[in-house]
């Protein structure tokens, strides 16, 4: 069984940087996809990003284009998330997914989810 493990949230001040890692657990992710979602309080859980493992695709939601960058090690077993220039609206828990598929933005067609980590961003 897949374990996901995200880490490296926290709180930083508006313009600030974080850099979030989902690592994979109990196996590998030679092929398939990783995206990130975040989840803001009240509000529904959103798409951020995603990356194909194999080809290292990427597609971005619009409100971070930019900003954000999704990466994974050569190992294929972490994926990042380079969080710049954040701003208080990127307050959310963060959650990374996987699935043995193509690289998609619909959090129902991943698989796999880690338990989030909180990012807040202050004025």
């Amino acid at each position: 069984q897949v374990q996901l493990v995200e880490s490296g949230g926290g709180l930083v001040q508006a313009g600030g940087s974080l850099r979030l890692s989902c690592t994979a657990s109990g196996g590998t992710f030679s092929r398939g996809s990783v995206g990130w979602f975040r989840q803001a309080p009240g509000k529904e859980r959103e798409f951020v990003a995603a990356i194909s493992r194999t080809y290292g695709i990427t597609s971005y939601s619009d409100s971070v284009k930019g900003r954000f960058t999704i990466s994974r090690d050569n190992a294929k077993i972490t994926v990042y998330l380079q969080m710049n220039s954040l701003r208080p609206e990127d307050t959310a828990v963060y959650c990374c997914a996987a699935r043995e598929g193509q690289l998609t933005r619909v959090e129902g067609e991943y698989d796999y989810w880690g338990q989030g980590t909180q990012v807040t961003v202050s004025s």
